[in-house]
């Protein structure tokens, strides 16, 4: 898909912004790519959310300390997108002080890092995710939400979890995966080994309860942005399914 249809397949389903990843542009992109798409996006009305400037970080492969070692691209392709948030991994506590000194270059520019809840990284677990926001101690660096990650990890994702988390909160993501033995799906979890899992549609209740989640975001005030994170696969026409997800969030969400 080029960036056009995507612009046009998130006007179309109601979005205000995107949450860029590099297969669209990324800091392998030229400065040229990234003006121009920074000027499609910005001309379509809508802004981008953050930033996960390469392939490394959402493969999450044992390669993510490298964005950490050259934040500097990533900053400067924030900047150049308008955004202000950015993503980055960590497998290991030596890998912390690398991510401290991305955070304090990342300050220095107005931008914020953030670590999703995320199978076999340290924030696979809502206990570890803080221990880890803890250890970093920036002001810039928080958390991405992700229900069905902390679900797969046999993880409380309610009320409970979303007001541990509220203070470092900088973003939400949302998938919907039901685990279930023999499933076809297989996600690799540190806590759980492999867990098999079904892709289902936002409003199957085998997976996340979205309405749960959105009550307990707003008891603690959450007012960023809400990212759909859905495979849309099946067969089904990308833009109806992104449209449809779209819709039936702002039903859960309560808001226009």
């Amino acid at each position: 898909m080029t960036l056009p249809e995507l612009i046009d397949c998130a006007k179309d389903g109601g979005y205000s912004a995107l949450s860029m990843r590099a297969s669209q542009v990324g800091i392998q992109s030229t400065k040229e790519e990234i003006q121009a798409a920074s000027s499609l996006i910005r001309n379509a009305g809508l802004s981008v959310s953050m930033v996960t400037g390469d392939f490394d970080i959402p493969a999450n492969t044992e390669r993510l300390i490298i964005p950490l070692r050259q934040i500097d691209r990533h900053l400067d392709l924030a900047q150049a997108l308008g955004a202000d948030l950015i993503r980055v991994g960590i497998k290991a506590e030596t890998q912390i002080p690398a991510l401290q000194q991305a955070c304090d270059a990342a300050a220095e520019r107005g931008i914020r890092l953030v670590h999703q809840c995320h199978v076999a990284t340290l924030c696979e677990t809502v206990d570890k995710t803080l221990e880890v926001v803890q250890a970093v101690d920036r002001e810039n660096f928080g958390i991405t939400y992700e229900p069905s990650n902390l679900l797969v990890c046999s993880e409380d994702y309610g009320e409970a979890t979303i007001r541990r988390l509220a203070p470092h909160l900088f973003n939400v993501y949302l998938q919907n995966l039901a685990p279930r033995p023999g499933a076809p799906n297989i996600i690799e979890t540190w806590i759980n080994g492999p867990v098999e899992y079904d892709l289902v549609p936002f409003g199957d209740a085998r997976g996340i309860d979205f309405h749960r989640v959105f009550d307990a975001l707003t008891l603690v005030g959450y007012d960023g942005y809400v990212t759909v994170h859905q495979n849309i696969a099946n067969g089904t026409d990308i833009a109806l399914g992104a449209r449809e997800c779209a819709t039936y969030l702002r039903a859960c969400a309560s808001f226009e």
